[in-house]
């Protein structure tokens, strides 16, 4: 074999294990990774029950924000808003809902998890409540 020979028998090489890595490999490789994320976020959220707190950065605040709320005004809480079961899709309301009771989201125990803009509560079967949450102050 001379030069071109060797050169071009790499090259095919390179292009065929680059077509079986695109086609078959990284496939299940991104489908493991994401098994592993799921599993490591149900032990988290397993791990946090067990401690008594709902591990919360698995859902996304799209799964609330998507709801439909009405601005209100509390003596004591100030600025809030509710989404009434009545005034929104009984699927999204009804999985957002879920998702407060099952980590027991009270107004004393808020729901939200990192990068939220706002924390959600319920009070009552046919309310969301949310506010927006308060900058963190660094000292």
């Amino acid at each position: 074999m001379n030069e071109d020979d060797i050169r071009l028998v790499r090259k095919i090489a390179r292009e065929e294990t680059h077509e079986i890595l695109d086609t078959e490999v990284w496939d299940i490789i991104l489908e493991w990774a994401n098994e592993e994320e799921i599993g490591i976020r149900a032990f988290k959220q397993r791990l946090g029950r067990d401690k008594g707190v709902y591990a919360h950065a698995s859902v996304l605040e799209e799964t609330f924000a998507i709801l439909k709320f009405d601005s209100q005004e509390g003596a004591k809480i100030g600025a809030y808003e509710v989404a009434y079961k009545t005034n929104n899709l009984e699927d999204k309301w009804s999985h957002a809902y879920n998702i407060l009771r099952q980590s027991n989201s009270t107004i004393n125990s808020r729901y939200h998890g990192e990068g939220y803009v706002h924390n959600y509560w319920l009070y009552g079967q046919d309310r969301i409540y949310r506010q927006k949450l308060k900058p963190r102050v660094s000292t």
